[in-house]
């Protein structure tokens, strides 16, 4: 009989972003020619999880966007981000940045909802989104000219580490009273 083990965290380990246990058991199904549960791929998933969690690997198992991905352990994260910084060309602009968290946190929502909060032009940078497969178009408005609502897509949720929309900060946790300037009367 196969490793099954093994099987299950090389698809983890080549999957770009996180894999959920249906694709996994969907890809097992396949080779084997045999049925696999969802409860045997989650036993498995389990029992590779417990393997990285050795302090001696930089890496480990986690459970992001209802799937499964390889990270770095948190205590590599300082050295993750000067790569990071070194590759600054893939990082997203300020004017991205801004259009992402306005979509993120009003989704759906349409270009010119978004052009009116950030009181620009955020034609570039919705399209530069869409090709980093940040955002996606989830149909379109009732508005007159239909116009297309964006929302963000799973990878979003993969690029942030999130598993949900309701792990994003909330607004008032972004507010700092140490960035404003003079001083403050309730």
């Amino acid at each position: 009989m196969e490793d099954t083990e093994l099987y299950i965290e090389a698809l983890v380990f080549a999957s770009e972003q996180s894999i959920r246990a249906e694709e996994i058991v969907y890809c097992l199904q396949t080779t084997f020619e045999r049925d696999f549960t969802i409860a045997e791929v989650t036993e498995s998933l389990a029992v590779i999880k417990n393997k990285y969690h050795n302090e001696n690997l930089a890496i480990e198992l986690v459970n992001v966007n209802n799937g499964y991905q390889f990270l770095t352990k948190k205590n590599y994260h300082p050295i993750i981000s000067l790569l990071q910084l070194q590759r600054s060309k893939k990082k997203l602009s300020q004017a991205a940045l801004e259009t992402l968290a306005i979509i993120a946190y009003k989704q759906p929502v349409t270009k010119t909802d978004v052009e009116q909060i950030r009181g620009v032009n955020c034609e570039y940078s919705i399209q530069k989104l869409l090709e980093k497969e940040l955002i996606a178009i989830n149909g379109k408005s009732e508005a007159l000219g239909k116009p297309i609502l964006y929302g963000t897509s799973p990878l979003f949720m993969d690029y942030f580490g999130i598993n949900n929309m309701q792990e994003l900060p909330h607004i008032k946790e972004l507010t700092d009273s140490s960035t404003s300037i003079g001083e403050q009367h309730e």
